[in-house]
């Protein structure tokens, strides 16, 4: 893929955010890796998506965040973060952030997802963990990469391809895969399970998880070496 293919991918999901109902004003972003040329394009910080085009999206060096052309935008300020999650998760190749409702309301909750459902395993493998809190001296110094940071130390004990996706505790989610656009597939995903469960958990507040051989039968029916949904490629 060329660096221009990738800008194109990359800012067409800026776009489908807000198509989907996930974002609104210009909350948000989502990026995109080429790891060969050592390159993440993301959106430009504070652009309406109306004004958004290929060419505005920017381009920086993933070993160190720099500008990687003579462009006249600025990266979203979210960059850090989104170059933590490249750096320590090999095997994704796109990041999204959102501020969708009902996965941001668990967020604020500092409440992870449980599996309430097969919908929910369908998609994610177990539940949608939480960081921890970041602390002042995180918060002051340098916010964005520590945001990065509390994420990577979420999945220390995870796998972040079975379950791509995360909550920041009093922010938001971010989600990733292997595109950009994937990336926003499972932001989808996640806002409809975190918007089951609001209201599974409000039906019955004394719900149970998902017994443990529905939630392991239903995740790898859909993924892995002995998947069977779907077509054969």
């Amino acid at each position: 893929m060329t660096l221009k293919q990738l800008k194109q991918q990359v800012c067409e999901a800026n776009l489908d955010l807000e198509h989907h109902g996930l974002v609104i004003l210009t909350w948000g972003n989502v990026s995109g890796v080429d790891r060969e040329r050592g390159l993440m394009v993301i959106k430009p910080s504070g652009i309406s998506r109306e004004a958004l085009t290929p060419a505005k999206m920017v381009s920086v060096r993933l070993s160190n965040g720099e500008p990687s052309g003579s462009g006249q935008w600025r990266p979203s300020s979210d960059t850090p973060t989104h170059l933590a999650l490249y750096r320590a998760f090999p095997g994704i190749g796109g990041v999204a952030h959102t501020h969708s409702r009902a996965a941001t309301a668990f967020a604020q909750a500092r409440r992870s997802i449980p599996c309430l459902g097969t919908t929910h395993a369908d998609h994610f493998h177990g539940t949608i963990p939480l960081t921890r809190m970041l602390t002042r001296k995180e918060v002051t110094d340098d916010y964005e990469a520590e945001t990065g940071a509390v994420i990577v130390s979420a999945f220390r004990h995870r796998d972040p391809v079975a379950c791509p996706a995360v909550l920041v505790a009093g922010h938001g989610p971010f989600t990733w895969g292997r595109d950009a656009a994937m990336a926003v597939q499972n932001s989808v995903a996640l806002e409809a399970v975190a918007a089951m469960a609001v209201e599974t958990m409000a039906l019955n507040p004394a719900v149970h998880l998902l017994p443990a051989a529905l939630c392991e039968k239903h995740y790898f029916r859909k993924h892995g070496p002995g998947a069977y949904y779907g077509q054969r490629e």
